[in-house]
């Protein structure tokens, strides 16, 4: 507890964007309930939070951490271990934490790869070919910047995680929803979860949220959604030829991206007892193929113009591929 009596909460990011942050301003006035209810210690992204605070604060003072972004670097792992030591309830919050997001598909690349691409790259201007490093000597001293790592980890395959909370940002009413729990925990209304639960999700999937009309039809040939000239409203995505990952997705988002027309990308993680995302998406991608013949199967299936930004958007990093060999070789 803090010396007002509330207990502790803290919020941070490693290797994320700041939209997990915005979705929890996007619970609009349910934020004055986090306020009323708990002590904001540590927030780098909202107050003037320091590292060294993080350290002086007891073991376990810590009620609740939501902890968004993957473990790129050294300082990721650092303040991932520090926070998971300060903290009772470590929650991973959104996507990149839970199964490494988009910045996970950075596994599939060397890290000179990486950095060749975007300090060498066409859209960077960069005449003196400045490499990034670890450490410079400058005219106001040594400055220093985080080591990165060969591939990017997920919250928990760096520290014990309690709670896993999918989204990319997690959903308003979800956020919501799981402020309401735990304060009625702290009122002694209600209980926890088990450890290791999956929470501000749904227990189906994206495609038994969602209001279109499945037909069952077989399909030649997969789409760009901007090149289809008309886009039934009534009829599923998937039908129509548009790929869609609802049938392995988790439930929870209310089924938004198709309700507007657009396909689902997968950011609510894998459904319960999906046990690889993207395996799960090619047994139902195999299932619409209108042909038995294998060339005409490999035709088809090269019209995915994205494999692996199709089947592991969100979650190369937590798959059973994980990465690519040379990756994990360091390389």
């Amino acid at each position: 507890m803090s010396t007002n009596g509330k207990p502790k909460f803290s919020m941070y990011w490693a290797a994320s964007c700041g939209g997990c942050e915005i979705s929890v301003l996007n619970i609009h006035e349910k934020i004055l309930e986090v306020d009323a209810n708990f002590e904001v210690v540590f927030w780098p992204v909202v107050m003037d939070s320091k590292y060294k605070d993080l350290e002086a604060m007891e073991d376990n003072s810590i009620l609740l951490t939501l902890f968004n972004g993957g473990i790129r670097n050294d300082e990721n792992e650092e303040i991932a271990r520090l926070l998971r030591k300060k903290t009772q309830i470590m929650v991973a919050f959104g996507s990149c934490a839970t199964e490494g997001g988009i910045p996970g598909l950075g596994n599939l690349g060397t890290m000179k790869s990486i950095f060749d691409t975007a300090y060498f790259g066409v859209s960077t201007e960069n005449p003196e070919q400045i490499y990034p490093k670890t450490s410079f000597e400058s005219q106001f001293g040594q400055l220093h910047l985080p080591k990165m790592y060969p591939v990017l980890r997920t919250l928990d395959q760096v520290v014990p995680v309690d709670y896993f909370m999918p989204g990319c940002p997690p959903e308003p009413h979800q956020i919501g929803a799981v402020i309401d729990l735990v304060i009625q925990v702290l009122n002694g209304k209600a209980e926890l979860p088990p450890k290791g639960s999956v929470i501000g999700a749904g227990t189906s999937t994206v495609c038994d949220e969602c209001k279109r009309t499945r037909t069952e039809k077989k399909i030649k040939k997969f789409m760009r959604i901007q090149d289809v000239e008309r886009i039934d409203p009534e009829i599923c995505l998937f039908d129509q030829g548009i790929p869609c990952n609802g049938p392995a997705t988790s439930s929870g988002c209310d089924a938004r991206c198709p309700a507007v027309g657009a396909q689902c990308i997968g950011c609510y993680g894998p459904a319960g007892g999906v046990i690889d995302y993207g395996a799960r998406l090619m047994s139902a991608f195999a299932s619409v193929i209108d042909s038995n013949d294998p060339d005409e199967i490999e035709s088809i299936l090269e019209s995915i113009p994205d494999p692996a930004g199709q089947f592991y958007r969100f979650n190369l990093a937590k798959s059973l591929l994980r990465s690519s060999k040379y990756a994990w070789k360091g390389e």
